[in-house]
């Protein structure tokens, strides 16, 4: 890679961080007024939409979102989507207009300015502790109660080895989506670790592509079908980014 192109990247890196940032500052009184009752949760997350946008376009991405099935707004939904880079959050509150609450670990709670209102706002796991692994589920409970939807990144983190197209999914989001009955929205991002990986000399603006698939039922199904419904999810997409992989 050539040092002007090096020296680009690291300045279009460091602008993504500042527009994080600054909006969060700006807002912060409204933010922090939205995220101190859950009653005002609704409210927060339009806010949250909003500060998405400005990430994403701000940076030149172009999102674009492809929406096989429609989106109820009365109901509550399991939201997973594959899980590659940072823009994961931003565009997943780009496509989603249901308020629903994140699930996530707990080391993005020490990212600056961000942080502060990730740890406020969403649910955080510990993977390494049972009780916090309970807790979520109480915590999920009384959200979905409020009729606002979840979303979880069934793979649990991005993979170390970029050359992983989709990683093995964990429990929780099927879980979940079985003990409280709630159909479960799959979404596939295409370009995000093109556009952005974790690999710091890397990326480049440009277009964002996903798609909203139909939502899948867990009406009936009980933990025993957990593992069936798990790996139904994982290949179907799985099948559709390695299509995508293959044009």
């Amino acid at each position: 890679m050539s040092i002007p192109k090096k020296i680009f990247i690291l300045l279009w890196r460091v602008w993504f961080y500042i527009l994080m940032g600054i909006p969060i500052i700006v807002m912060f009184p409204i933010l922090l007024l939205f995220s101190s009752r859950e009653e005002w949760y609704r409210q927060f997350f339009v806010v949250a939409r909003f500060w998405a946008r400005i990430v994403l376009y701000g940076s030149g991405f172009m999102p674009i979102v492809r929406r096989d099935a429609h989106i109820d707004p009365k109901k509550s939904y399991m939201f997973i989507a594959n899980h590659t880079s940072m823009t994961d959050i931003m565009l997943m509150l780009h496509c989603v207009h249901n308020p629903f609450v994140f699930v996530g670990k707990k080391e993005l709670a020490k990212i600056p300015i961000f942080g502060f209102f990730y740890k406020r706002t969403c649910i955080l796991v510990d993977r390494n502790s049972q009780r916090s692994r309970k807790e979520v589920f109480d915590r999920a409970q009384k959200r979905l109660q409020k009729g606002t939807s979840i979303c979880i990144f069934p793979e649990g983190g991005v993979p170390d080895d970029e050359s992983v197209v989709l990683d093995g999914f964990k429990d929780g989001a099927f879980r979940l989506a079985i003990d409280h009955q709630i159909p479960i929205l799959p979404l596939v991002f295409f370009d995000n670790k093109k556009r952005f990986s974790y690999t710091f000399f890397s990326g480049s603006p440009g277009i964002m592509r996903a798609r909203i698939l139909n939502e899948v039922t867990t009406n009936g199904l009980t933990q025993d079908d957990k593992k069936a419904l798990k790996e139904k999810m994982h290949r179907m997409l799985l099948e559709i980014l390695e299509k995508d992989i293959d044009k």
